[in-house]
């Protein structure tokens, strides 16, 4: 049984999700990264925007549209980033929450108003990002057997773009890639 294969039997059994492909530790500010939908088309770039005050990675469409634009807030007391649209506005502020053994903790505040929660092993990225107890997306190396690679499954009805930015600040955040 191939990589498809067992792609296509994942599908089957989770209806209601989109899975993404994920490299693990994704990359050095400076560096482009495509993240892969569970078709292996290429839907986001994430583009590493080296020579600048503050590390800036921008996702982009596959045409070079600029979607959304993280950036490190290097004057606050604990990690944070910002996740911020095309045009500048605040979208979400991801904040390093608690670290215990194995298991940390992000808080995501939305621009929007709410919080989504980003909390299991993320080192090891197997984890949940959840509204309310209700899960948005799961993070997990488990469903593919390529080394250096993990899957974001996103929940329909949710945005799988900012789910895929709130994964990639979270993989910078704890990695320290940069």
């Amino acid at each position: 049984m191939g990589l498809r294969d067992r792609r296509q039997e994942r599908r089957d059994e989770r209806r209601g999700v989109t899975t993404y492909r994920m490299r693990e530790k994704l990359f050095a500010i400076g560096d482009d990264y495509w993240i892969e939908d569970n078709q292996g088309q290429r839907v986001l770039k994430v583009n590493g925007k080296a020579l600048r005050i503050r590390d800036t990675l921008v996702l982009e469409d596959p045409s070079g549209r600029e979607l959304l634009k993280i950036q490190e807030r290097k004057l606050r007391i604990r990690d944070t980033m910002e996740i911020e649209d095309a045009s500048g506005h605040t979208v979400a502020t991801v904040k390093k929450a608690m670290i215990t053994p194995l298991r940390e903790r992000f808080k995501i505040e939305l621009a929007a108003g709410g919080e989504l929660e980003a909390h299991g092993n993320i080192v090891d990225h197997e984890y949940e990002i959840e509204r309310g107890g209700t899960k948005v997306a799961e993070v997990s190396k488990r469903w593919f057997r390529v080394a250096d690679t993990y899957g974001v499954e996103v929940e329909d009805g949710q945005d799988p773009v900012l789910a895929l930015a709130i994964t990639v600040v979270v993989d910078q955040m704890t990695h320290d890639v940069g």
